[in-house]
């Protein structure tokens, strides 16, 4: 399924609102100096990783195309810019005929990336390149940065799956995005059935406390679930005592019981009470599952408790600490003219501050050492050396307007999960370092 044949629950009825004014009044301004037209190329790249962290993921690039393809200024839309004395009615009419039919190049969703690595790359006119900058940030930075958090709680929980439960934790549709770039970062569920409506993630969930609390006592409230959702369903054991419910609950549902979930207290010691209990009663096939508040430094620490999942909510939505990518959305090559042929020459901005950027039309690769594994990230703007030639990793996403890589979601999340394990083995390290591997240019 289309994601954009579906339409965006906001009120705006396009993405093409989902912007800053001063992108529409650049294009005003160049549009009467005569320059909208001139080819361009815009790069999307992070001049540095947040603090401590050793990669970043790429996430987001689906939503992108989407994004890309309902990018139209509707009657309704230019109304508002007119009532509003945004632009003028030239631009007015230009914006009316408005559809993207450059290209754009990126890293493939899933793929790892580093400071200076080109990870998205937009070329046409630059009236229509422009436009896309602020809504191309604005889900590249998000997504990215909740599937870095995701791939590092993964990477921490190893082989026991997780469970992204964080849509009370943030905007509505913001939950939606974070639990597939979740998904594309390692997590296996969401709890969020709009994301699993959107994008077939599969979805999980059983009952809260209030359920318990609704019922006279907690052996009715376990018959009423286990009568409802099977033997195999997960019980909530910590709204009293998690002994006394244990217990009950194995008494309720038998040996075949699916799952206890432990929401409160000491995880670690709590865990190893419950697996001695569950065992001693015979539920030896019973799992037990673990929320409240983990990141992945506590999902670290649990790594030696008899847990068999994790659900994380807040610190995932959140990044973890770094709610953004902090990618930027920069020009880096423009013709010199108007002139469908005239010759590209690279632009950068060069004042201080950090914030200088280098210019050209860039190509990336990714150098393996001898045992096969990421040594390098080797950026260049020249002739792609022919020992990288088969290294390159930006894929054609845009050719001439038209979408050509939409891929399925899993597509991305076993991307990931390859170009992580390609990785020096440092880079799963939770403590702060800098990149896992340096970044090069070439000329």
């Amino acid at each position: 399924m289309n994601t954009a044949d579906l339409g965006l629950p906001v009120d705006v009825p396009s993405t093409a609102l989902f912007t800053d004014q001063y992108e529409l009044t650049m294009l005003r301004a160049a549009l009467k100096a005569g320059t909208a037209g001139r080819r361009s190329v815009f790069e999307v790249f992070t001049r540095r990783l947040p603090d401590g962290r050793r990669y970043g993921v790429v996430a987001g690039t689906g939503r992108v195309l989407d994004a890309v393809e309902n990018f139209r200024f509707d009657a309704d839309v230019l109304r508002f810019l007119r009532e509003q004395d945004i632009v003028d009615e030239e631009t007015l009419d230009w914006l009316a005929q408005y559809r993207f039919s450059g290209d754009i190049w990126g890293y493939p969703e899933g793929e790892v990336y580093f400071p200076g690595s080109p990870i998205m790359r937009v070329e046409g006119t630059f009236g229509e390149c422009v436009l896309l900058e602020t809504v191309i940030l604005s889900i590249l930075n998000h997504d990215s940065a909740i599937a870095a958090a995701a791939s590092r709680m993964s990477s921490a929980a190893g082989d026991r799956p997780l469970i992204e439960m964080g849509a009370r934790r943030t905007h509505e549709l913001a939950a939606v995005a974070a639990a597939r770039s979740a998904y594309v970062g390692g997590f296996a569920t969401t709890s969020d059935l709009a994301a699993g409506f959107r994008y077939h993630i599969p979805t999980v969930g059983t009952s809260a406390h209030a359920f318990t609390l609704l019922h006279d006592n907690e052996r009715d409230a376990f018959r009423a679930q286990v009568d409802a959702l099977g033997r195999d369903t997960t019980l909530l054991v910590d709204t009293y005592d998690v002994a006394e419910a244990v217990r009950t609950a194995v008494e309720v549902a038998g040996p075949e019981l699916g799952a206890v979930r432990i929401d409160s207290g000491d995880l670690l010691l709590v865990a190893h009470r419950v697996r001695q209990q569950l065992d001693e009663l015979g539920a030896t096939d019973t799992k037990i599952v673990v929320t409240s508040d983990l990141d992945e430094y506590a999902i670290a620490s649990l790594a030696a408790a008899p847990v068999d999942a994790y659900g994380v909510g807040t610190q995932l939505v959140t990044g973890s600490g770094h709610p953004t990518a902090s990618m930027v959305y920069k020009l880096v090559a423009r013709a010199e003219s108007g002139d469908q042929g005239a010759p590209l020459v690279p632009v950068a901005k060069k004042s201080s501050g950090g914030k200088t950027s280098v210019g050209g039309r860039k190509w990336a690769a990714r150098r393996l050492d001898a045992d096969g594994h990421a040594e390098a990230e080797v950026v260049g703007t020249g002739p792609v050396p022919d020992a990288l030639a088969d290294r390159q990793l930006l894929v054609e996403l845009v050719k001439g307007g038209e979408v050509v890589a939409r891929e399925p979601l899993d597509a991305a999340r076993d991307r990931h999960a390859a170009a992580r394990a390609n990785l020096p083995l440092s880079a799963t390290q939770l403590s702060r370092g800098e990149p896992v591997i340096p970044t090069e240019y070439a000329q």
